[in-house]
């Protein structure tokens, strides 16, 4: 028989017994059309549409963010942060703006609901089209190949696009939980970046961050596709660290931005050997470098716009390359192999590269994928790796080549 000190007092039940569950995922189920949404390996940003736009003037965009920030934080913002895009070509403008109100949490991957599978894409009539096609790709990575062995210019990053259409609208929410449930200790991001035009990816590359007295670089260059067959994924990896010519597109890579950063820090490491990293669909040669900034108020853009563009998304040497691509690609890259992150008024923050993503507007989606080009490339195998990188999005929204 039970007395009144026997019966067990009721315990308030909230909605998780860990601030962890649920929060992360929350963002981004909130997350619509005309909001910034940024998730990375150390938190998770949500901002609504009202944001003040950073303008678009002669000064250096790190400059400009800057005093967004400040003029922000002196309106009464007690810690102003900008979110947003830079364009591969830093000096066009770009999407950035500083939110009236940002809600934050912890890294999706530490979040237990991102493992929970997104809904599938909608079975629907896609219409794709190759820009340019496989074939005429092949032609300008063999051209460059050719130039190359004379001896003009050492490497050169050449993309793709495919211009996808879908008799409805786009429904952008489902398909950002796709890319994001699929990768989720990547850089999942979905941005205004103009009237009706969302930028959405799933980046595995950051590009630099800052935070306080530290700074971090994680380049990739050396990259092949992953097999569902897990042995011969296995295979294709374990190669992939003894190819000798994605070992050397990665060391350029990694002397670059080990050259450009050198300049900012009074101590730097830099592994000499890469390790690797995997996304859903791609294996990729890693370097994590890390550095002390001499100077505290350098921010993590100014260091990302010392950086960018680096020889994994445009070539060596920079200016030739970037002639290269200009006179290879038919499209503008916009804002394909450009920045996109954070940072607030202290300086610190992440900036990604921009790739494996699509700009959104209506019924329409271009995808973009790029490839190293280097002497011992072969046209067949850098159309390939392009196709598998189309695969993230591919997959996400139903779609084949």
């Amino acid at each position: 028989m039970s007395t009144a000190s026997d019966v067990a007092t009721p315990v308030p039940q909230t909605r998780s017994q860990h601030p962890a569950v649920g929060a992360a995922t929350g963002l981004l189920g909130d997350w619509t059309p005309g909001a910034r949404f940024l998730a990375t390996p150390t938190r998770t940003l949500l901002a609504g549409e009202a944001a003040t736009p950073v303008p678009h003037d002669e000064r250096p965009v790190a400059a400009r963010v800057t005093a967004a920030l400040a003029e922000a934080r002196a309106g009464g913002q007690a810690a102003p942060v900008a979110v947003g895009a830079i364009p591969f070509d830093q000096e066009a403008p770009g999407a950035l703006a500083v939110p009236r109100a940002l809600r934050t949490a912890p890294p999706l991957a530490g979040d237990p609901l991102a493992l929970l599978p997104a809904e599938p894409p909608a079975a629907g009539a896609w219409t794709v089209r190759q820009v340019p096609s496989a074939e005429k790709y092949g032609d300008a990575v063999a051209a460059a190949v050719a130039r190359m062995w004379r001896g003009d210019f050492s490497k050169v990053v050449l993309a793709r696009t495919l211009e996808l259409e879908s008799p409805e609208p786009v429904a952008l929410p489902p398909l950002l939980q796709r890319l994001a449930r699929r990768d989720p200790g990547g850089y999942t991001f979905a941005l205004p970046t103009g009237a009706d035009r969302t930028l959405l990816g799933a980046s595995p590359e950051l590009l630099v961050s800052r935070r306080g007295g530290h700074l971090v670089a994680n380049p990739l260059a050396g990259s092949t596709p992953r097999s569902e067959d897990l042995a011969e994924d296995v295979r294709r990896a374990a190669a992939l660290l003894k190819s000798a010519k994605d070992l050397h597109e990665h060391a350029v890579v990694v002397d670059a931005v080990h050259q450009a950063l050198a300049p900012f820090c009074t101590e730097m490491s830099v592994p000499s050997t890469p390790t690797l990293i995997r996304t859903a669909t791609m294996w990729h040669l890693s370097t994590t470098v890390t550095g002390i900034p001499a100077d505290p108020r350098t921010s993590a853009l100014e260091l990302a716009c010392a950086l960018h563009p680096t020889p994994a998304v445009c070539g060596t040497p920079t200016a030739l390359a970037r002639q290269v691509i200009a006179d290879s690609e038919p499209f503008d890259r916009g804002y394909f192999t450009g920045m996109v992150g954070w940072q607030d008024a202290t300086g610190d923050g992440e900036w990604v590269v921009t790739i494996r993503c699509a700009e959104a507007e209506g019924r329409a989606l271009r995808l973009y994928a790029g490839a190293g080009v280097v002497s011992a490339s072969r046209p067949e195998a850098e159309t390939a790796e392009t196709a598998a990188k189309f695969g993230t999005f591919l997959g996400a929204v139903g779609a084949s080549l």
